[in-house]
């Protein structure tokens, strides 16, 4: 082994939102997920790529983007709504300004949101024409990003596994809708909630796949034991490529209370106007469901553990993230310096977040980023890397089989599958047994039957989505989530009894197209049970 002080970095971002759309109420709560993501995630990320590229500052990275937020980027109803919530809270940032007025602490924060908002919003209509998704296309289309996409529902696959049909039309689901919009097929392919069991490789193998993420600890405990840790990549039995997550990155990155967001000098997510002011005050924002929300307006920072949070200072937030940007390359320094002596080709550090974690929920999480590739420009010994930039480079690795593993809590799979969930899948499995045998009716349909078909295929996708789980686990949306699963199955089984019977109803099928829209390209013969 020669030996090496210089090394990789690979970051990435996984970017999904569960496909909410609901074009019966003029107003609906779990829209704004995707709308804040959209306005305190997606939009300015963009933004920082904007600024690296006009200042020639070379930038790579990888984003894996979930079919259903995709698809609810490409929604015109959705598009319009988003541009509503913008001009609404642009409203209230106008009242806000009257309000506060001239107040030294709080008159800066104010006049910085109204800036960002009205640029953001201006930019998504007039730059992207509403399709934020366009935006990161024209960064791949450059070479700056790598955009791999993920399961078609982000469906928990290990537990879906039963029937091996699920597996197979999620994942292909997934690669045929990003294949639609991004104009090709990608190499990579990110497993929800980087759940592996052994053999769901094969799966992305038979796709076409190169090369997908794992956890730390199932690619520690592969047998036999990797050489070089997560510091370089495996291959699977099926050959194909495991990276494996950083734990030392994740943890400074991840954790509110030993990473970067918990530092006193960033904002403060909870404290927000939508539940600090009157309600007089922030009429009518809040109508007409008249519930408080979190707007995105907060006036103050961490602070500490404390209740009394002080004043947000935007410049000094601003400088705590470019200091911890060299903090973060540093100690990927540090990495590369104890590992590197003991490996044949460059360390890898392969960095996963969540992409909201970067500006929803860590409001200068952006900066950060932009701050990380401006200080590394000109570095001889630390560069960034995409799987496919590793693999063209470091084609051969050790072959080992990695071990059952999630990111989620514990490690496994017990988030999605303990006595708050456990109801769904009996169910789940019963209407993918079903759709196999309803698929074989896809050959030579009339259109009226394919279109049912069609739509009996996205709904039983949609009921598989690993989000309900989790929301049901967490106990943040039970309600909503339990009502998702059980509407899906519903929808599904009436239309499996139409087909049945050859007595479809087409109204019921329109309104169902239109709720349920996403996958304008499903194929039903994907859940035959023999492999497509």
């Amino acid at each position: 082994m020669s030996g090496t002080s210089t090394g990789l970095v690979s970051l990435v971002l996984h970017c999904h939102l569960p496909f909410v759309r609901h074009p019966e109420h003029d107003y609906f709560l779990e829209e704004y997920w995707y709308y804040e993501a959209l306005f305190e995630t997606y939009l300015p990320l963009l933004d920082v790529f904007d600024r690296l590229e006009q200042d020639h500052i070379p930038f790579r990275m990888t984003l894996s983007v979930s079919p259903t937020l995709l698809a609810m980027c490409q929604d015109p109803l959705l598009q319009k709504r988003a541009v509503r919530y913008a001009d609404q809270l642009l409203e209230l940032v106008e009242k806000e300004k009257k309000r506060v007025g001239d107040d030294e602490a709080f008159g800066p924060v104010v006049r910085m949101y109204e800036e960002k908002l009205t640029r953001s919003r201006d930019r998504l209509v007039q730059k992207y024409q509403g399709n934020m998704a366009a935006g990161l296309k024209s960064y791949q289309d450059k070479g700056r990003l790598e955009i791999i996409t993920c399961a078609a529902t982000h469906g928990f696959l290990p537990l879906l596994r039963s029937h091996e049909a699920a597996v197979r039309a999620q994942v292909e689901t997934g690669l045929r809708s990003h294949e639609d919009f991004f104009g090709r097929r990608p190499k990579g392919f990110w497993l929800p909630e980087c759940a592996y069991e052994p053999g769901l490789d094969q799966f992305l193998k038979d796709a076409g796949m190169r090369y997908t993420f794992l956890e730390t600890h199932g690619l520690l405990q592969a047998s036999p034991k990797p050489r070089y840790g997560t510091f370089a990549p495996v291959d699977c039995p099926s050959g194909v490529t495991v990276f494996g997550r950083d734990l030392e990155s994740a943890k400074q990155v991840w954790s509110s209370k030993e990473g970067y967001p918990g530092d006193p000098d960033y904002r403060e997510f909870y404290r927000d106007v939508g539940y600090d002011l009157a309600e007089e005050e922030l009429n009518p924002y809040l109508r007409p469901d008249g519930l408080r929300r979190f707007t995105g307006l907060k006036y103050y920072r961490v602070t500490g553990p404390t209740d009394q949070k002080e004043p947000y200072r935007p410049e000094a937030a601003l400088a705590k993230a470019r200091q911890h940007a060299g903090d973060f390359l540093e100690k990927r320094r540090g990495q590369f310096r104890q590992i590197g002596f003991l490996m044949d080709r460059p360390p890898l550090v392969t960095c996963l977040y969540d992409a909201e974690l970067f500006g929803h929920w860590w409001y200068e999480g952006p900066d950060f980023i932009e701050a990380i590739f401006r200080q590394s420009v000109g570095a001889e010994d630390l560069s960034f890397a995409t799987g496919s930039d590793y693999l063209e480079r470091f084609p051969e690795n050790q072959t080992t089989q990695p071990v059952f593993s999630s990111w989620g809590q514990g490690g496994y799979s017990e988030f999605w599958l303990n006595q708050t969930n456990d109801w769904i899948y009996p169910p789940l499995h019963k209407a993918c047994a079903e759709m196999s045998f309803l698929a074989r009716q896809t050959e030579g349909a009339e259109p009226l039957v394919r279109r049912a078909l069609d739509q009996a295929a996205r709904e039983l996708l949609l009921a598989q989505a690993s989000d309900w789980a989790f929301m049901m686990r967490s106990g943040h949306y039970r309600d909503y989530a339990e009502k998702r699963v059980k509407l899906h199955l519903t929808h599904f089984h009436q239309l499996a009894d139409s087909l049945q019977k050859a007595q479809i109803s087409e109204a019921f099928l329109n309104d169902l197209e239109e709720r349920d829209n996403l996958f304008p390209r499903i194929d039903p013969s994907l859940f035959l049970a023999e492999p497509w």
